[in-house]
Formats: structure tokens, sequence, C-alpha cells
């Protein structure tokens, strides 16, 4: 520990200052206290609720005293200031050496002073002495404007400084960049809001790096790189498991997962019902630190604070890991671990999986795995290490919120405790078991020594190999990593080497075939979703596999065959379920084709079990058939309807897809946008005049609703669509990059939003309407309660000043005029008037304050 006391000495003259600047302080006001500044969110008059002295600022070694971990462990630290400054993420790269995002601008005081200069860096540190202390840092890129990502790759990393993600070079290994090339321009915006841009660039077991809140993902290979837009969740922080699977989190909300690859998804946009993605793995955001955290944002509400006052509830989760380092014992692999910078604490989750399906516990009750009692412990990131061990990024500070969502409850909480500074410390810790002695692993330079290591218990060394062998795609490894494959003792290695070969285009038929029939689900589950058309024989041998999720792998190569024993596949998987996911699988692959599998399906005996009714099956397809918003195939699934037994399972089935009934019990129904037919369906009005029950004739009228033929009464004709001209068709597509970029990762690329984050644009009056509305909401930002689509979102829209007149234009033109809207252009000229007539605003909007949306126009 020479190291530690050495550098300890440094830290004296910081912490003698901050110590008599905070000894100096007002005690916390116990009477109403109102923040100095007029734009912030929340109640302006406010009471701080617990009169709390100001919180000493600790040096490193006193705050290793402040913490209580879970027994059996001790914390570490790893990397201090002035070493590090500020730290939000990290990446280690092959030979163990920390890249560490250093995000200096962030909010060095309450106006968020110094945000828009470049002074965040990107360090890398070592320990070249082996005592697991960092004792040497180099800054490897430097001048860095808010930087939120660091990629280990290749000779260098990859790094992000939005709206940029560029590749640094170290040509000479001297830990300095010395070459750089610039990979994508969309990541996010330069001065953007930075607790909503995409962040967390991560390697997963795929071969892409996929981003928390990025539209895009990336593959790099033999020094190129590929994109492909896709649908990525997440605020801040990324991980995944054993098997690839990738979890993330939300401010309020400590752990979400996307049970199937989004990628199945876009195989099939008719296919509304995506309940696999951005699923919540955690239910309970109960948080239990150990001292009050009167410095939460809504501290002021009474479902934020415990009347001891702790924190109640997640307010600021971010940065989880799934611990997979083999050190802490086998109760604990796999275990999620996620930090609450607001209580001060770390999380441990237990994950259990059923069918394919994740969900998660608490390790304790009423207790955290880590906290402390240090007010500035701001845990915003966690990850495996290459020695087994779980590292913790300590932002180290009072502030943590960003300027455009303080309230003035926390700016007053701030203000009277003397939270603002300092802001240059900054700690890396990590936890280990007690009584345990690390090691680093260092991969070697020959590319057919690394490939031992793709069965290392650790599975970060095993990841880093993964993409060291992939990088380098040396063909001479090939074989080694096939044989890896079939005789690992691992189920992960053989997983992971099937992976790697994905990576190198080195799979084969045989070698599939091969591991289709492993022991351990897990593997044929991998085999199968890595199998092509080739192996459909093989495919078809496995529709009585034991496992749930294997089926559903099936499942999603089967349903996209269309050939006749395929189908009759696909039914024997349905009837033997086992996985709530069976259903999205199965429809995912069907693009064009559900009405067509209907009528085979109708054609299936019922038997004691309709399988195709209780699934949910029969309903989700007559839904994708409306979806697909063709008037010959829904007037043919009117007939279909029409022939079933009156008012029998099957026919009540289909009538509720058509109407658009959710099939979760709990959702709230969707209106349909009105479908053009070219005459009144005759099936229609016979269903209407035969069918009895008043459930059955409300499906009806629903579905009558939801279609128009010339003459009917009460509806209008067709909207005529005027053309964009050249210009404004330009500035929509200008839009649609923008809008890919920035706004996709919480709205998703096809406006349907996002649960729990950000409600739908598709068919949204507040989009369609007067654009003055959206034009405010994107300048200044929107706050409190809004009901969209008869849904009711406490919504934080954060303001994005930094967008020029064409540029909010043109996002809105695209949004206007995409997903079959056919709302009026909006120019900058009409940005330009509304900027101007608000320009003293400072507030965001709230829904009273801009009304009633408008009709559609």
């Amino acid at each position: 520990m020479n190291t530690l006391k050495i550098r300890s000495a440094i830290f004296l003259s910081l912490y003698i200052i901050s110590i008599s600047v905070i000894q100096s302080a007002e005690p916390a006001a116990p009477v109403p206290a109102k923040a100095t500044r007029t734009s912030n969110r929340g109640p302006e008059s406010v009471e701080l609720k617990f009169k709390l002295p100001p919180p000493p600022v600790l040096s490193p070694e006193a705050a290793l005293k402040t913490f209580k971990v879970q027994k059996g462990f001790k914390i570490e630290l790893v990397a201090f200031e002035p070493m590090i400054e500020s730290p939000v993420a990290m990446s280690w790269d092959d030979q163990g050496r920390l890249y560490v995002v250093e995000m200096r601008g962030y909010m060095n005081d309450v106006n968020a002073k110094g945000e828009d200069q470049p002074i965040g860096r990107i360090k890398r540190l070592e320990d070249t002495n082996g005592d697991g202390i960092m004792d040497k840092a180099t800054v490897f890129v430097d001048k860095l404007l808010m930087p939120r990502s660091v990629t280990t790759l290749g000779d260098g990393a990859l790094v992000a400084e939005p709206p940029n993600l560029t590749f640094y070079h170290d040509t000479d290994g001297d830990g300095v960049a010395d070459k750089n090339e610039v990979v994508a321009g969309s990541f996010g915006s330069a001065g953007g809001q930075p607790e909503h841009m995409a962040n967390s660039m991560t390697w997963c077991m795929d071969n892409w790096i996929w981003g928390a809140g990025y539209g895009q993902r990336l593959r790099y290979s033999k020094g190129k790189f590929i994109s492909d837009a896709t649908r990525s969740g997440g605020q801040w922080g990324l991980t995944q498991d054993d098997w690839g699977r990738r979890y993330f989190n939300y401010n309020s909300d400590f752990l979400r997962t996307d049970l199937l690859p989004p990628s199945i998804y876009a195989r099939n946009p008719n296919l509304t019902d995506r309940t696999a993605l951005n699923y919540q793995v955690m239910k309970d955001q109960a948080t239990w630190p150990s001292v009050p955290t009167p410095g939460v944002n809504r501290g002021y509400t009474d479902k934020q604070l415990r009347a001891d006052g702790t924190l109640a509830v997640a307010t600021a989760t971010c940065g989880a890991s799934i611990y997979r380092g083999g050190l802490f014992g086998k109760d604990y692999e796999g275990n999620a671990f996620i930090p609450e910078p607001a209580g001060n604490l770390v999380k441990r989750l237990i994950l259990s999986e059923t069918g394919g399906v994740v969900t998660a516990k608490n390790a304790a009750s009423g207790a955290e795995f880590l906290t402390s009692t240090d007010e500035r412990f701001r845990p915003v990131n966690t990850y495996n290490g290459p020695d087994g061990a779980l590292y913790i990024v300590d932002m180290a500070r009072g502030i943590i919120q960003h300027k455009f969502f303080l309230t003035h409850y926390l700016i007053a909480n701030i203000e009277s405790r003397g939270l603002e500074q300092p802001v240059n410390l900054g700690r890396i810790y990590r936890i280990v078991p007690e009584n345990t002695k690390t090691q680093s692993v260092k991969l070697p330079q020959e590319a057919s020594a690394v490939v031992p290591f793709l069965s290392h218990e650790n599975g970060h060394i095993r990841d880093t190999a993964q993409r060291v062998l992939v990088e380098r795609a040396d063909t001479t490894t090939f074989e080694a990593i096939k044989k890896l494959a079939q005789e690992a003792k691992s189920p992960q290695a053989r997983a992971q080497a099937l992976w790697t070969l994905e990576g190198l285009n080195a799979l084969t038929p045989e070698l599939l075939t091969t591991l289709l029939h492993d022991g351990h689900e897990k593997v044929r589950g991998t085999a199968a979703r890595l199998s092509n058309f080739i192996l459909v024989p093989e495919l078809l041998k496995m529709i009585e596999d034991s496992n749930a999720e294997v089926r559903v792998q099936l499942a999603l190569q089967l349903s996209a065959q269309n050939t006749a024993e395929a189908q009759q596949a696909v039914f024997a998987l349905l009837k033997k379920g086992g996985s709530p996911l069976l259903n999205e699988a199965i429809v995912s692959g069907l693009r064009g084709r559900e009405l067509e599998f209907i009528q085979a399906l109708l054609k299936e005996p019922a038997g004691d079990k309709d399988t195709s009714v209780a699934s949910g099956l029969l309903q989700m397809l007559a839904g994708c058939v409306m979806n697909e918003r063709r008037g010959v195939r829904v007037s043919q699934l009117l007939e279909l309807a029409a022939n079933q037994t009156l008012e029998s399972p099957r026919q009540i089935a289909l009538l509720n897809g058509m109407a658009g009934t959710p099939l979760d019990k709990a959702a709230k129904a969707q209106p349909r946008k009105m479908l053009y037919l070219e005459a009144q369906p005759g099936t229609l009005v016979a269903l209407t005049n035969t069918i009895k029950s008043a459930s059955s004739k409300k499906l009806l009228a629903t579905i009558d609703k939801a279609l128009a033929w010339p003459d009917k009464p009460g509806v209008p004709p067709p909207p005529v669509i005027v053309p964009l001209t050249v210009e404004q068709q330009a500035l929509a597509d200008k839009g649609k990059i923008i809008y890919a970029g920035l706004c996709a990762a919480c709205h998703q690329p096809t406006g349907a939003g996002l649960d729990g984050l950000a409600p739908p644009l598709l068919d949204s009056d507040w989009v369609l309407g007067t654009a003055e509305h959206p034009i405010k909401i994107i300048l200044h930002g929107m706050s409190g309660p809004v009901v969209v689509a008869g849904r009711t979102w406490q919504l934080e829209m954060p303001p994005l000043p930094q967008f020029t007149d064409a540029d909010i234009a043109g996002v809105l033109t695209y949004l206007r005029r995409e997903w079959e809207h056919n709302a009026s252009p909006v120019s900058p000229d009409d940005v330009a008037k509304v900027r101007a007539a608000n320009k003293t605003r400072t507030k965001a909007w709230t829904a009273d304050e801009l009304k009633k949306p408008a009709v559609k126009k």
C-alpha cells in the first residue's frame, strides 16, 4: 500500500482546501428555501426536509472507511485523483491496461459552467508493479468535448465524442493516439443533452459493437467497419451475460433486456407486439441506502424519500454489469450488479431464466451489496475485470443531475450543503473476496496462443480473446477454435467458440450439425440461431427438443422457411409451447404470409385445447393482417372470420386481432388508422346481423370504425396528399438522418416509442396537429404528465437548443410524412417565428400550457 500512501499525500492539499470551504458553509436550511435560478423544474418554493450538516470531502483512504460491503468481500482502491478526474466509463485492452473516460466538463456548477469547453480526456492507466493499484497514467486523447464512451480495439480505442465515433490508433505503442479516423457521425449531437444520448459502445458476443441508446451497431474486422441500423435500449451502460444477451437500464428502472434479438423484428414490420424487447427484468425498484440521501432531484415528493430520509426507489440507476468473473463463486455468477449513485450504493440482483424469460430478485431483503455513508460516492458504471474482480467507476462529486433536469429542491439542497464543489475528484474501486489475491490476465501476442483463452473461467477474458481473434482473422487458428467448440468442458466456452467462428466467417454446416445436438441447451440454441437454410433438414429433426428456449430458436428459423414441412414443424412447436416468446418468434418470420398461415391454422383440428387460440397466436396474426393495410387481404380475413362457428373461440380471436385488442389484458387498446376499401365488405354486414353477444358486437363496431369505403356515412374521402417540393424533401431527408442518430433510440425507428421512457410518435396528435406544439417541445423541452394515445406518460423531454431552425423543420417534416402520416411540412421560417416568440422562455413546457393538441391537418 506504499503507492496509495504516497499518492494520498498528493491529495492532501485539495482535501484541506475542500474541508475549509465546507466548514465555512451555512448549515442546512430548516425553513423554506428557493433556488437562485428560475428556469428549473418542480415547485419553486421548497423546504429542505432533513437538517443534515454539509458532508465533508473525503480523501481516498477516508472514503474507503465509509463502505459497507456484503460479508465475505472487501473493497479496494485501484485509481484516484489526481491520476483521474470525473471518470464515467472505462475499457480494458488485451494487456490489462485500462482506458478511462474523463468527462471533466460535466456540471462544474449548477449552471453547467465549462460544458462547452473541450476539456474531456481518455487516459490509459497501467499497473506496472503488479500490486493492483494503477501507478502510470498517459493521456491517450485530450481536448474532447463531453466524451461518453471508450472501447479498446485493435491498436487503439473507439472513442465517442458526439456527434462522432472516432477510432484512435496508437501506432507506436506509447499510449498516446497518433492517428484517427471518424467511423460514424451520428452518435448524438455536439453540445446535446448528456443524460439522453448514446453511450457505452461494447463489443458483444454476436461480434457487433452495440451502444446504449444508439440506433446503429458496428462490426469491425480486418481493419474495416460496417454499420447496421438497429434498436438498442438503455440510458447509461451496457453489459452482457455468458450467452450474449445484452442488459441495460434507465434512471428509474434497474434492469431490462431484449429477450429476443431486435433484428428478428425487422423481418416483419407488421408485428407490433414486441414484448420481448426492452423487457423489464426487475419489477421492484426499492433501494436501501445506509444513510439519509436528501440530495435527490425529487426529494420534495412523498414517494422519493422515506421518512428517515433514505432513497426509497431508484432515480439515477445506471451502468449495470452481469458478473462473469469466476472469482466470487458459483452463487454470484450471472448476478447483476447495478449502481445507484443518488443512493450511494451498488445493488446485487439474482437472475433466473425459464423458457427464455429472465427475471430478477434482490439478493437480500432490505439491504444492498455495497453502500457508503459518503454522499460524494457516485458509482456510475461497473465492469468485470481481467482479474475476476468487479470494478466500480466513481465520479466522486456532489452534483450528478444535469442542469436541464435540476429541480428547485435539488439546487437548494446543493447550495445549502456545499455539494457544488469539488469537481476534480474521481475513483475506481474493485471488489474481491476476502483473503483473495488476484492476478490480471494478459493475452499472448501469438494468435494461436490466444485460442485457449476462449475457455477461461473469466467471461471478460473469453470476450477479449474472441475480440482479438476476430480482429486478427488469422486463418491458422480456425481448426483449433472448431476443436474447442466441440470439446471444451464448459458450455460457455463452446458457445463462445461458435460465435468466434461466426465473426471469422468460418462456421461450417458440419460443425453446426454436431453442436445442434450438444448436451447443453444453450449451445444447441446458439447453434440453431447461427444456422441457415442449408441446415433446415437438421432443424426439422429437433422439434421435440426438451428445452423451450431451443424450440424458440427453431421457431425463429423455421417460420421464415416457406415450405409445407417447415409449416408443419412450426405447428408442432406451437402445440408443445413452453415459452411466451414463441408467438413473436413465429410471426416475425411470416411477413406477407400471415393470412395464409391463418388459413392453414384454421384447417388444423382445434382439439381439447386449441393452442392457436390459447397461445394468442391467431389473434396476433389477425392483427398483422390489419397492420399490413392491404384492403383485399383484410376483406379475405373478414371472410375467414365469418366462416368460423358463430362466436367460437377462433372467431372471437380473429375479431379481437382485427379490432386491435391487446394480448396483454393490462394494456390499453389503441385505435387503428382508417383503411379505405373499394367497397363495403358484405361479410362485415353479415357478421353484424348474426352475432348476438354485446362483447362481440363491440368488437365488430371497433372494426367497422377502422374501415371506410365510398359513400360510407360520416366518413370523409381519403386525404389528398400534397407531394413535398424538392426543398421540402431535402429537409425531410436531413431530418430522417437526425432522427435516426438522436431520436430513434428512445422513440424507436418505427415511432412506436419505448415503454417507461418515450411515448409513441406514430399517429400522435402532438406530432400531427399544429406544428407549433412540437416546435416548442424541441426548443424548450416538456415536463410532467402528458396523454399520448390514451396513455398518461410522466415525461421529461430535454430541450434541444443546439438544433438550428432547419434541423427542427427537417425532423418535424420527416415525422409528419413518415409511417403513412400526411400532415403538412414545416419550414425553417415556421420554427424561427416560434423561437422568436418564446426567446425569453427558460422553462420546459407542460401539457397544460400547450393545451389540448389541435386536430390533425
